[in-house]
């Protein structure tokens, strides 16, 4: 009989632990308490093979919730995907409206919201980044300050367009436009790597969600690691895209269109806040932002275009010469500091409504995929690959901005909609898209160079394409990298701040710093840049073999799991305290114990829940060769 009740009770605790694992406790100390009550066996025995049980079940669980990308649909044909997709009853076919509908509205926002975190930055960050252009020859420098410039502006676009404008005028050679665009290429991946973070709430989906932004920026890191060595030494871009614009006429006198899904969001966005890029570039050529203050318009005091612009002088934010009306956020006599405070507001709004439109739009995606079948999902969107390029070019031609393709494209990735592997060549299509923006600012210049930066962006991205996609094998390396980017977000929630932190811009700035000592008249100088290079060669070399040869990487993963566990910890004892406390209670009470030694156990409970940070890592350190579920149990 007691036996019996053992394994009942044991049995049970797995499918609570399953069914319930934010309310773990609660549901150990009812379960437990009932057990107890009718058997009054020995409890020990009975906690250490319960949760042996229940940590098998739940990972097993989580074994099949995290291997949806491997589903078989060789099985699944067309006319099932057909049945699903499109045989409704009426009162379907309305809440699928209904849901289209929702999804078109948040989408549109979620756009908007990426419009306005880019127009932010360039206003608070624009003379910043202006200032980064001037002077760099040196190549590492100046695919750093592509890079630098990309990040702090939030638009690829808006990067190239400058860069081809300068070259255009003089202020930049040929060579370094080049490495600059190549910087731009993986500045712009930074984007949809913050969209995924908005998964946060979701171990799964930002597991699924960073890994499909994250490939992204392996592809453009892993192209830059070989085509930039290779444009230095042999100059390829350069040769080949003079051997192309040798014969081409410039058209100085065109204009250049804005169109795309700006058309649409333009109404809204200009009427609060406006970029004036054309202080950027002035900045890049020499200039300075305080020459722009305080705006004025003329003495009419009229905020028009023609005023302000025209007879008066405007900084960072701009009117609209279309319409001829000046944004909210604009200012007559505003200082740069107010000006970058507008954008500062700006950027902060872009990241609330993105954040809340992401929000919206993942939950109006889960709630139309409900009742799929996830071979139905998969069959539907298993396309191929230079079809998904294709079609990932067009989209981003459309829009002119492979930024808002790629970031539209992760939440999808994040509630399995769209898989990594089919995520990579929508990618690949968007960076070939994106291009067209640089040419469509060359083809208004009236020099040859300009077409020659904008041609070399082109070519850089056909060639990282040509290197990285067509062999199976070297296609694995990129996703490889991103899914084991995408499985330290579960271990670590704080891992995507890291990786932010160090890939965009510690290490850019580190290579920067250690470029410019290379290039300096001190020999001092020059001298102490090779100390320090032989020092990160040395330092990287030993990280490698502490990687490698020393597990490193399962260090790594325990303690980013040890760290994640802590927090885990101080969550659950806040959100459980007061249930766990009464059914402490309830048990004491059933078992006969006395109330003083009821108040003084949930004291040193009590006790246990206060405890500093320091003393939780020392039960995590102290226990880590047994559950911390268990652990936490006892003390």
């Amino acid at each position: 009989m007691m036996i019996s009740q053992r394994r009942r009770r044991t049995g049970r605790l797995g499918l609570c632990i399953m069914e319930k694992k934010g309310e773990f406790l609660n549901c150990f100390i009812k379960d437990w308490g009932a057990g107890l009550f009718f058997s009054q066996i020995d409890f020990s025995g009975a906690v250490s093979s319960s949760l042996s049980l229940a940590i098998t079940l739940q990972n097993s669980y989580n074994e099949i919730l995290t291997g949806n990308d491997e589903v078989d649909i060789s099985g699944t044909t067309w006319n099932e995907v057909f049945r699903t997709c499109c045989c409704h009853s009426a009162n379907e076919w309305i809440m699928i409206s209904v849901h289209v509908m929702f999804v078109l509205f948040f989408l549109y926002w979620f756009i908007f919201a990426l419009e306005l975190l880019g127009t932010g930055a360039k206003v608070l960050t624009g003379c910043a980044a202006g200032g980064l252009f001037g002077g760099n020859t040196n190549p590492v420098a100046s695919l750093i300050v592509g890079m630098l410039v990309t990040v702090l502006l939030q638009s690829s676009s808006t990067t190239t367009s400058i860069i081809v404008s300068l070259v255009g005028a003089g202020s930049i050679s040929v060579e370094p436009g080049i490495y600059m665009v190549m910087g731009a290429n993986i500045g712009t991946s930074v984007t949809n790597t913050i969209v995924a973070m908005g998964q946060m709430g979701n171990g799964e989906e930002l597991e699924r969600a960073f890994a499909g932004a994250t490939v992204h920026d392996m592809f453009n890191f892993l192209s830059v690691l070989i085509l930039f060595p290779l444009e230095i030494i042999t100059g390829m871009f350069a040769a080949m895209t003079a051997a192309i614009v040798k014969d081409w006429n410039p058209d100085p006198d065109g204009e250049k269109k804005s169109g795309g899904i700006k058309t649409i969001i333009s109404p809204v966005l200009d009427s609060i806040i406006i970029s004036n890029s054309k202080i950027i570039s002035s900045v890049a050529k020499g200039g300075t932002c305080e020459a722009y203050y305080p705006t004025e318009c003329n003495p009419s005091g009229t905020r028009t275009y023609q005023a302000c612009n025209n007879d008066g002088r405007v900084g960072l934010i701009d009117c609209n010469k279309e319409t001829g009306g000046c944004p909210l956020f604009f200012q007559e006599g505003a200082t740069q500091k107010s000006d970058t405070t507008s954008g500062g507001i700006a950027l902060l709004m872009g990241i609330i409504f993105l954040v809340l439109c992401l929000m919206g739009l993942v939950t109006i995606l889960k709630r139309m995929l409900l009742g799929a079948s996830t071979r139905i999902i998969k069959k539907a969107t298993a396309i191929n690959g230079y079809v998904s390029m294709l079609i990932g070019c067009g989209i981003t031609m459309a829009v002119q901005s492979s930024s808002v393709t790629t970031s539209v494209l992760t939440p999808l990735v994040g509630v399995g909609m769209v898989s990594i592997d089919e995520m990579f060549p929508l990618t690949l299509g968007a960076n070939i898209g994106t291009t067209i923006t640089g040419i469509l600012a060359a083809v208004v210049s009236d020099t040859t160079t300009s077409m020659q930066v904008a041609l070399s962006h082109f070519f850089f991205n056909v060639f990282g394409i040509c290197i990285w996609y067509p062999v199976p094998l070297m296609r694995r390396v990129p996703i490889a990298m991103a899914k084991a980017l995408g499985r330290y977000t579960r271990w670590w929630k704080g891992f995507p701040f890291l990786y932010l932190a160090v890939a965009f811009f510690g290490l850019p700035l580190l290579l920067l710093g250690l470029s410019d000592l290379f290039v300096s008249d001190s020999a001092a100088l020059v001298v102490l840049g090779v100390i320090l290079l032989i020092i990160l060669i040395l330092g990287l070399a030993k990280a490698l073999w502490w990687w490698f040869k020393k597990d490193g990487a399962s260090k790594i993963e325990a303690c980013f799991k040890r760290r994640q566990l802590k927090r885990d910890i101080h969550e659950r004892l806040v959100d459980e305290w007061d249930p766990l406390v009464n059914s402490v209670s309830a048990l004491k009470s059933h078992v006969g114990l006395e109330e003083e030694e009821v108040i003084k156990d949930c004291e040193v409970e009590k006790k246990v829940s206060d405890a500093t940070d320091e003393q939780a890592d020392n039960v995590v350190e102290s226990d880590g060769k047994k559950d911390p579920k268990s652990s936490l149990l006892s003390a």
